[in-house]
C-alpha cells in the first residue's frame, strides 16, 4: 500500500516562500506521476502541478506560473512544491497526490494534506 506524507505547511506573510515536500512510501516511486492538488475553504479541490515519472516534464495551473516550482528526487521517493511569492488566495490544505496510469488522469494514492495559509 503506497503512502504520501505530506510535509511544510505553515503560516506565511504574502510575498513569502514555503516547499512543501510528499515522502512516498510502499510502492515504487518512479514508477507514479506526481502532483499537487489544493482545497482551500468551501471551495473545490483543485489541480496546482504534476511532474512526470523521470521529473523531465511538469505541468501547472495558471495562476502559480512562474511562482511555484514541482520536482522530485526518485532516490529520496519524495516530490516538491517550492511556491514563492505566495499570495492570501494560495491559503489551502496542500495534498500530494500519486497516480499510476500514464493515460487515465485519475490519481491512486493521496496524501493527508499540509495546511498553508498565507496573510496579507
Amino acid at each position: 500500500q503506497v503512502q504520501l506524507v505530506e510535509s511544510g505547511g505553515g503560516l506565511v506573510q504574502a510575498g513569502g516562500s514555503l516547499r512543501l515536500s510528499c515522502a512516498a512510501s510502499g510502492g515504487t516511486f518512479s514508477s507514479y506521476k506526481m502532483g499537487w492538488f489544493r482545497q482551500a475553504p468551501g471551495k473545490e479541490r483543485e489541480f496546482v502541478a504534476a511532474i512526470s515519472r523521470s521529473g523531465s516534464s511538469t505541468y501547472y495551473t495558471n495562476s502559480v506560473k512562474g511562482r511555484f516550482t514541482i520536482s522530485r528526487d526518485n532516490a529520496k521517493n519524495t516530490v516538491y512544491l517550492q511556491m514563492n511569492s505566495l499570495k492570501a488566495e494560495d491559503t489551502a490544505v496542500y495534498y500530494c497526490a500519486g497516480r499510476v496510469s500514464p493515460y487515465v488522469d485519475v490519481y491512486d494514492y493521496w496524501g493527508q494534506g499540509t495546511q498553508v495559509t498565507v496573510s496579507s
